[in-house]
């Protein structure tokens, strides 16, 4: 007996009665439909009777009336059938259906090729009071973490990496070298003192074939990179400012409470002169978000927003580091639209991509061309479940940057001889984590694009790993597919989209 998916997405569309929008959660189909079938499909909808173990299930809009919901042609039936959206399984066995088909896109995606992330150090000029890794800096007992990577270690690294890709299927073939993604973190990476390392670091990358570099950087010391900087070497940088010159500088100091925003500015301004892409991220809570259209008509007025490889984008502040007050945060559903709102009186902050600028954007190309755009869905959230490796001073893996230091949850070490040791347990921790290994995110229509949230954040949340992170994902999924869809239907072109660094 035919009934309705348990992954269809009803998405409503904003002044428009007589049609609704479905996505399906793991076909990627993307349709609309009249309100009388949308109707059809929410009236034959199986119900959850389970509470999920963190949060609430998304609700979806209530049924009309049921003389609203009758009979819908035989090819219809079949369309609807085709796409994903009715389905002949039992609720328990369409979850065990997308619990493999999840399995079988993260093994697929364990196969890509690995994006490597190298700290110089853990040490850094700058004492950001919501910094994740302020403990570093701020106790004494981490002190011995704040040093430099050597040479020596670099060489044994770049040794290693054959191995690790060996390990995602990937064959080495001499005479055809691999390009290779990698980056640079901290810490701050690009301090000047680390000038030797860096320059050591990309020599080696470029004698191993090609490479795309990129760096996350606080900016300050940008200027001792400058012949490093361009299409030959450091193509890509995220660079971080949190307001116009007098709030930044009460936010991102110096160690000795002094502002940093003119130097950083002037580096930015180096950057995209020497062709660099030049991500700018604005971490956003209750205090500067009214300072947002200051930022964007300052980003004008220094011509940032003329160069092709400029972006900025806003990125909501965590609590998570014990100092910063949670009634000061923002999720990023509360960002979105506090920035979409704003938007309506100030022009200017469409300089400024919104959280989920990116989302709308893939929808967009997808409504543009069906055809040819395949959706993206997402077993897992970032690569840290499936090719990251990040490697610190000490020759010591890890998974995820939010976690190096930590050596209870490395994945591994680089040994003395080039290889590579990697430790079961926490490489199965992280690279297991999927929307199949959670039994909320296996019921969860929107499982496979989000990917489950950051493990991070869920263990902040909820005290466990392997739990969801939603962050308001529901709506916000909702959200961008009406307004790619309206504007796919006005013509209208899509806005400019900043790179984001993290999402490597």
């Amino acid at each position: 007996m035919l009934r309705t998916s348990s992954y269809t997405i009803f998405v409503k569309l904003p002044d428009n009665d007589r049609d609704v929008l479905l996505v399906h959660g793991y076909t990627g189909a993307y349709d609309r439909v009249s309100r009388g079938v949308a109707d059809f499909l929410r009236s034959r909808e199986a119900r959850r009777h389970a509470k999920p173990l963190y949060g609430d299930w998304s609700p979806e809009p209530a049924a009309a009336d049921t003389a609203a919901t009758g009979a819908v042609s035989d090819s219809t039936l079949d369309l609807l059938r085709e796409q994903g959206y009715l389905t002949e399984l039992t609720p328990e066995e369409e979850e065990t259906f997308f619990a493999h088909l999840a399995t079988k896109l993260h093994q697929r995606a364990l196969r890509q090729a690995p994006s490597y992330i190298f700290m110089p150090t853990y040490d850094c000029n700058l004492r950001c009071s919501y910094c994740y890794q302020d403990h570093m800096r701020s106790d004494c007992s981490f002190k011995h973490l704040l040093r430099s990577m050597h040479r020596p270690m670099i060489d044994r690294i770049f040794a290693a990496l054959p191995r690790i890709e060996e390990r995602h299927g990937l064959d080495s073939h001499p005479q055809s070298p691999r390009r290779r993604n990698i980056g640079l973190f901290g810490g701050e990476p690009l301090l000047a003192a680390n000038r030797p390392i860096v320059e050591h670091i990309l020599g080696k990358a470029f004698e191993m074939g090609e490479a795309d570099l990129w760096a996350v950087t606080n900016g300050t010391e940008l200027d001792a990179y400058r012949d490093l900087l361009g299409p030959a070497g450091i193509t890509r940088l995220q660079i971080t400012l949190d307001g116009p010159p007098r709030k930044h500088d009460a936010r991102r100091v110096y160690a000795d409470g002094s502002g940093s925003y003119e130097r950083i500015a002037r580096n930015i301004t180096l950057a995209l002169e020497l062709g660099v892409g030049v991500s700018i991220r604005l971490n956003i809570d209750r205090t500067n978000l009214t300072d947002l259209p200051m930022m964007a008509e300052e980003f004008v007025a220094r011509g940032w927003d003329r160069h092709p490889g400029f972006g900025a984008y806003t990125s909501p502040v965590r609590a998570g580091n014990g100092k910063t007050d949670v009634g000061t945060t923002l999720s990023s559903w509360e960002l979105d639209r506090a920035l979409t709102a704003m938007r309506e009186e100030h022009p200017s902050l469409r300089v400024l991509a919104r959280p989920d600028e990116g989302m709308r954007a893939k929808v967009r190309r997808i409504f543009d061309d069906p055809r040819n755009v395949l959706p993206s869905l997402r077993p897992s959230f970032c690569g840290a479940h499936d090719r990251m490796y990040i490697f610190d001073p000490f020759g010591d893996i890890y998974a995820c940057w939010e976690r190096t230091g930590d050596s209870d949850v490395r994945i591994g070490r680089v040994t003395p001889e080039g290889g590579v040791e990697l430790r079961d347990d926490q490489v199965h921790a992280w690279r297991d984590r999927t929307v199949a290994s959670n039994p909320v995110c296996r019921r969860c229509r929107f499982a496979l694009h989000c990917g489950g949230g950051c493990a991070i954040l869920a263990l902040g949340q909820n005290g466990a790993f392997n739990s969801n992170y939603c962050d308001g994902f529901a709506a916000r999924f909702r959200a961008s597919v009406a307004e790619a869809y309206l504007e796919h239907v006005s013509g209208a072109g899509p806005a400019a989209v900043a790179e984001r660094v993290c999402d490597l």
